[in-house]
């Protein structure tokens, strides 16, 4: 079983953009979810992936995620994806960790929200100058409710 440790932030400023080493587009839809799971449908770049995630509340949750043909994944979240999230995921080194920093476009435009993955939910990490305040246990926060209830609309 694969379980994902996760927290996330809001950002202030922009010092972050300057450390990015990587960013890629993306785009993803949810293909169905209730309340124990969503399945998700997510182009990133050249890649595409089918994933499934607990709808658990916290940064701690079940997730399974398998390759799937570029081509499918588009029909996919052409056809069958109900509102469809769009955002550039930037990557970058802060202390012994990968941040990634999801700058969402399209109906979330305007919400930047850095993500770190975790070995363990009490995990010690360095804690960047540009890091605002946690939303890991508001679920306004999470993909599945971005693609209902856009930001934009808050």
């Amino acid at each position: 079983m694969a379980k994902e440790i996760e927290r996330k932030f809001l950002i202030q400023g922009d010092a972050w953009r300057s450390q990015v080493q990587a960013s890629r587009p993306m785009r993803q839809g949810y293909l169905c979810g209730n309340t124990r799971a969503s399945v998700r449908v997510r182009i990133a770049g050249d890649q595409a992936t089918l994933n499934i995630k607990s709808a658990t509340l916290g940064v701690e949750r079940q997730e399974f995620e398998y390759p799937v043909p570029l081509d499918d994944a588009q029909v996919l979240l052409d056809e069958l994806a109900g509102a469809v999230v769009e955002k550039t995921r930037h990557e970058l080194r802060h202390g012994d960790h990968v941040w990634e920093i999801d700058e969402f476009a399209g109906r979330n435009q305007g919400l930047i929200v850095a993500e770190i993955e975790l070995s363990d939910p009490e995990e010690p990490f360095v804690r960047p100058d540009w890091l605002g305040e946690e939303v890991s246990h508001d679920p306004r926060y999470y993909n599945t409710e971005l693609a209902r209830h856009p930001y934009t609309r808050w």
